[in-house]
């Protein structure tokens, strides 16, 4: 590629956040106008969410002559800083939209602090169901049994650790519990299981991922969340209060007919507050207007219909979203006092970050130990749930 049409690609990408941006007219009845390019980022190549992303764009293509661009993230900070530096506009990510805004983990750290997210869709799938995926010779046939055995920690990938965490914590276990083995990215994990480094990590059902460790000697295998075990929910659900229980119908390693396993939204596509509303509008209204014809292009992407919305009551959604669900009559009444009280909880956590930064520590431990209680502090100052008190 020439220095001029490189140049020419990331101004095309920024300009997709100017205030008053020009849109193309879709080619087709359904009145979407998109750009002629979109950014988005995504999980690895091979993830559930980049083929997805790229099923999408190619419908998006199609219909509305719009050049969608995927860049897989083999992290959360990497799926993020694109969106952070203007160079993309949207991610099909995970729980790490949760992190990012609430500053915890590695966002806790002073390269980021609580970033201005936006929701656009959640994906609920059929039957998917986010899980411990273990290699069937680890012999790993409940959660208990992941005592002493190899777990994969990401870097710099909250929303995948501390799924594994909830698990562990269901079983009454944790990171003491196990062989913590680290690896640099998602993808990464999967050969990791396969070439035997490895017996356990969190991965969707429904990921295509998961066929290379079904093929290979190891096998796969996920092992049930028993929906009847309240105490273990309830230790999940401290760890992470947003997942639900779900039978499991779909993924290499389910039980015929299904079983009980634990369920969230994979992926979530979100924004930054800053991207133009027309944008995010447009988006909105293309993943809906043109479900039709990408619903079966990935695995799990069905679970965008718009009659699988289940409201989030935790981060706030853009107003150009906002705008399409109310457009269409979807917009719950009562979501607006959930958006004003999200929007407010965000608020509450930039201002404490930009007061706390002023004077914060420059050692890492210190400066890490100082923001969870001025985090803490200034939430309950509002009446605010800290909800992560420490990390």
């Amino acid at each position: 590629m020439s220095i001029q049409r490189r140049s020419a690609m990331i101004l095309a990408s920024a300009a997709l956040l100017a205030p008053g941006l020009a849109l193309a007219q879709s080619k087709t009845s359904s009145d979407v106008k998109l750009p002629n390019t979109l950014v988005w980022t995504a999980y690895d190549v091979g993830s559930s969410g980049y083929a997805q992303a790229v099923g999408i764009g190619s419908i998006m293509k199609n219909k509305a002559g719009t050049n969608l661009r995927v860049l897989p993230g083999k992290n959360d900070v990497s799926r993020l800083a694109p969106l952070r530096e203007g160079t993309g506009q949207f991610s099909a990510t995970g729980s790490d939209n949760i992190y990012s805004q609430e500053a915890v983990f590695t966002f806790g750290e002073k390269e980021w602090g609580p970033q201005p997210i936006r929701l656009v869709m959640l994906n609920y799938a059929d039957g998917a169901a986010v899980a411990l995926a273990t290699a069937a010779d680890a012999n790993i046939k409940t959660l208990q049994d992941v005592k002493g055995k190899r777990v994969a920690w990401v870097r710099g990938a909250p929303a995948l650790n501390q799924a594994v965490t909830s698990m562990l914590a269901f079983a009454g276990l944790g990171w003491d519990d196990v062989v913590k083995v680290e690896f640099g990215g998602h993808g990464p994990t999967v050969d990791g299981i396969v070439n035997n480094e490895v017996d356990a990590f969190n991965n969707a059902t429904f990921s295509a991922l998961n066929q290379k460790i079904a093929a290979s000697p190891r096998g796969i295998y996920y092992p049930p969340v028993p929906h009847k075990d309240v105490e273990g929910w309830k230790r999940l659900q401290a760890v992470v209060p947003w997942y639900e229980p779900l039978v499991a119908t779909e993924g290499l390693g389910i039980t015929k007919g299904g079983q009980e396993m634990a369920g969230v939204a994979y992926p979530v596509l979100v924004t930054y507050a800053k991207t133009s509303d027309d944008v995010v509008y447009n988006v909105t209204k293309a993943m809906d207007k043109f479900y039709d014809e990408y619903k079966a292009s990935a695995p799990g992407a069905n679970g965008w219909a718009m009659n699988r919305q289940k409201w989030s009551k935790f981060v706030p959604y853009h107003p150009g979203a906002i705008r399409y669900y109310k457009e269409i009559g979807v917009w719950p009444k009562e979501q607006d006092a959930i958006q004003a009280q999200t929007l407010a909880r965000q608020k509450t956590l930039i201002d404490a970050w930009a007061a706390y930064i002023k004077n914060a520590p420059a050692d890492k431990e210190q400066f890490k130990q100082g923001w969870i209680k001025a985090r803490a502090d200034a939430l309950k100052a509002k009446n605010m749930s800290v909800v992560f008190d420490t990390w």
